[in-house]
C-alpha cells in the first residue's frame, strides 16, 4: 500500500513538473563537437526522463540475470521448507491425537525437509512420539537436550517436570519447577508449582517472595494474586502464633487488608489479641466477621473468648451474637449450647429446636439429645434424637479433596494445592451427597418424640432413692444365736409360690425402652399379656 502511494505521488510530481514547463516555454541549444542541436525545453526534459528510465530498466535487467541462479535456489528452498513445516504441523497434530504411527511418519518426513538445528520443534515432535510409543527414557533425554538449549529451555523444563510428576519423583519435579521459575518467572505453571512446593515445605517467606507484588496483570489476575497472598500470610501467622503472637497478629492483619472477610485470618488475629489479654480488640474483630459471614468458628471463639467466664457470662455473649444476626442457625445453636451449660433447659431446648428447623444437621440433634440427657435422662427420648442425628446431614467443616480437618490449612494434604480448604458440608464418599432436611422433617421429629417416662424424671428418681434408704434404715437388726436346721421345702408350695411370682411379674407395669427388642425366646409370659411402654 505504501509503495502504491509513493508511486502515485511520484507520477503526480512528474506531471506537475511537465505542466509547469509547458506553461513556461523556451528553447535549448546544445553544441557538441561542432554540431548544434536546437530543441524546445519540453523536448529536452522528455529526453532526460526517458534516458533515466532506460538506464534504470537496463540495470534491473542485468541484476535479474545476474541473481537468477540464487533466486531459483531460494525458491526451491522455500518450497522445501514449506513442505517441511506442513509435515511438522501434521506430525504435532497426530501426536496430540495419540496417533503414534502418523507422528513417527511425519517426523521422518520433517527431518528430511528441515534441519533440526533450524527448527527446535522437531525435538518436541520426537519427544512426543516417543512418549506415545512408551519410550519414556528417550523422551526424557530429548527434554534434557531441550532444557540445555536457551531457545527451548522452558519447553524442556516443562516436559521434565511433567515426566517427574508422572513418575512420582516429587523432589525432581520441585527442582525443575524451581529452575523454570528462576529462569522464566513469567511462566504461570512454574510459579504455581514452585509456590506449592514451598508451601508444602512450610517455607512461607520464600513463597511470599516468589509470589511478588502482583502489580501487573488484569483485574482478575490481581484478585487471584491478592487471595493467594492472603492465604500465605495467614499460614505464616498460624505458624508463628504460639511463639510470636505479635508477628502473627501483624501477618493476619495484612491478610485481612487483602481479603476483609477471610475467616481464618480473622480468627488468628483475634487469638493473638486474646493471648495479649486484649479482649476488646479481639471481640471487635470477631463481631465484624460475624456480621459479614455468620461463621460457626467465629461464634465458638467469641463465646469462649475468656476462659474465666461463667456459664451465664457465655450465655450473654451468645445472646449478643443472636442479636447481631437474628434468625440465624449458627447463632441459635451457640445460644442453645451456652444455655445448656448454664442449666437453662427451657431456653436451650427452644433455641436448639429453632436451629434444627433452620439448618437440620447432626450437631443440632446431638445437642437436643444432650439437653434431654441433662434434664430428664429419658433414654427413649435420647435415642430418638440420636436416631435423627444419624439421618441428618453432617456439620460444616474445613474440607478439601474429600477429607476434613478440625482447623483451616493453607494446602491440601492430598494434592498439595494451595487454598484448597473450604468451609462446607462434607460429602460421604460411599453414600454421596446428603439431601438437606426441611422444617417439616424437624417438626415431624418433634411430634414423634416419645412421651416422658415417669421413672426417668430426676425428682421422682431422687424421692424413690430416699424412700429406699429410709426403709433400709428402719429395718430391725436380727442377731441369730442358734442355727436351726433348714425346713424341708414342699414342692407343691414351691410351685404355687413360683406361679404367684410369675403372676405378680406379669401384672407389674413394664417401663422398657421404645426400641426394646421384646421378650426373649423361652420367657414364661402369657400370649395375651402385651408390653406397656409407659
Amino acid at each position: 500500500m505504501i509503495r502504491i502511494l509513493v508511486f502515485a505521488l511520484f507520477v503526480l510530481a512528474l506531471a506537475a513538473g511537465f505542466a509547469w514547463l509547458a506553461d513556461r516555454p523556451g528553447e535549448l541549444s546544445i553544441v557538441w563537437q561542432g554540431q548544434r542541436a536546437d530543441m524546445s525545453l519540453m523536448v529536452a526534459a522528455t529526453l532526460v526522463v526517458s534516458l533515466i528510465a532506460a538506464v534504470m530498466f537496463c540495470w534491473w535487467l542485468v541484476r535479474v540475470i545476474w541473481t537468477s541462479p540464487h533466486s531459483i535456489q531460494r525458491y526451491f528452498r522455500a518450497r522445501k521448507r514449506d513442505r517441511g513445516y506442513q509435515a511438522l504441523s501434521t506430525g504435532l497434530i497426530a501426536a496430540g491425537a495419540g496417533d503414534a504411527a502418523g507422528a513417527r511418519k511425519m517426523l521422518a518426513r520433517t527431518k528430511g525437509l528441515i534441519s533440526a538445528d533450524q527448527e527446535p520443534l522437531i525435538h518436541l515432535l520426537e519427544a512426543q512420539a516417543a512418549m506415545i510409543e512408551g519410550r519414556y527414557d528417550d523422551a526424557r533425554k530429548k527434554f534434557e537436550l531441550m532444557a540445555d538449549d536457551p531457545e527451548t529451555r522452558e519447553l524442556g523444563l516443562r516436559g521434565l517436570y511433567l515426566e517427574a510428576r508422572r513418575l512420582g519423583a516429587n523432589e525432581a519435579a520441585r527442582q525443575y519447577a524451581e529452575r523454570a521459575a528462576e529462569k522464566a518467572p513469567q511462566l504461570p505453571w512454574a510459579t504455581e508449582a514452585a509456590l506449592e512446593y514451598r508451601s508444602q515445605a512450610g517455607d512461607w517467606d520464600e513463597a511470599l517472595k516468589l509470589l511478588g507484588d502482583g502489580r501487573s496483570g488484569s483485574a482478575e489476575e490481581k484478585k487471584v494474586h491478592a487471595r493467594r497472598k492472603a492465604v500465605l500470610l495467614t499460614a505464616r501467622a498460624a505458624a508463628k502464633l504460639d511463639a510470636d503472637p505479635k508477628g502473627a497478629r501483624e501477618d493476619a492483619h495484612q491478610a485481612l487488608k487483602l481479603d476483609e472477610n477471610f475467616v481464618p485470618a480473622g480468627l488468628i488475629e483475634a487469638k493473638a489479641y486474646l493471648r495479649e489479654d486484649n479482649l476488646r480488640k479481639a471481640a471487635s474483630i470477631l463481631e465484624r466477621l460475624w456480621k459479614a459471614t455468620a461463621h460457626g468458628e467465629v461464634a465458638k471463639l467469641y463465646v469462649r473468648a475468656r476462659s474465666g467466664d461463667s456459664a451465664s457470662d457465655r450465655l450473654k455473649r451468645a445472646e449478643k451474637l443472636e442479636a447481631m444476626r437474628p434468625n440465624n442457625a449458627e447463632a441459635l445453636y451457640a445460644v442453645a449450647e451456652a444455655a445448656l451449660e448454664a442449666r437453662d433447659f427451657t431456653l436451650a431446648r427452644a433455641k436448639a429446636e429453632a436451629a434444627a428447623r433452620l439448618s437440620p444437621r447432626e450437631s443440632a440433634f446431638l445437642l437436643l439429645a444432650d439437653i434431654e440427657d441433662a434434664e430428664t435422662g429419658d433414654q427413649g427420648r435420647i435415642r430418638h434424637w440420636m436416631n435423627q442425628a444419624l439421618k441428618a446431614p453432617r456439620d460444616p467443616a474445613w474440607t478439601a479433596d474429600g477429607i476434613t480437618s478440625p482447623e483451616w490449612r493453607a494446602i491440601s494434604p492430598v494434592t498439595g494445592r494451595l487454598d484448597a480448604f473450604e468451609w462446607k458440608t462434607p460429602v460421604s464418599p460411599l453414600e454421596g451427597p446428603v439431601e438437606e432436611g426441611s422444617i417439616d422433617t424437624v417438626d415431624e421429629a418433634i411430634r414423634t418424640l416419645p412421651p416422658l417416662a415417669i421413672e426417668s424424671k430426676p425428682a421422682e428418681r431422687a424421692e424413690k432413692v430416699v424412700e429406699i434408704a429410709k426403709a433400709e434404715a428402719e429395718k430391725p437388726v436380727v442377731v441369730a444365736t442358734v442355727a436351726e436346721p433348714a425346713p424341708v421345702k414342699d414342692a407343691t408350695s414351691e410351685r404355687t409360690k413360683a406361679g404367684e411370682d410369675d403372676k405378680e411379674e406379669e401384672e407389674r407395669p413394664f417401663y422398657g425402652l421404645p426400641d426394646d427388642p421384646g421378650v426373649k425366646e423361652g420367657a414364661k409370659r402369657d400370649a395375651t399379656s402385651g408390653f406397656r411402654l409407659f
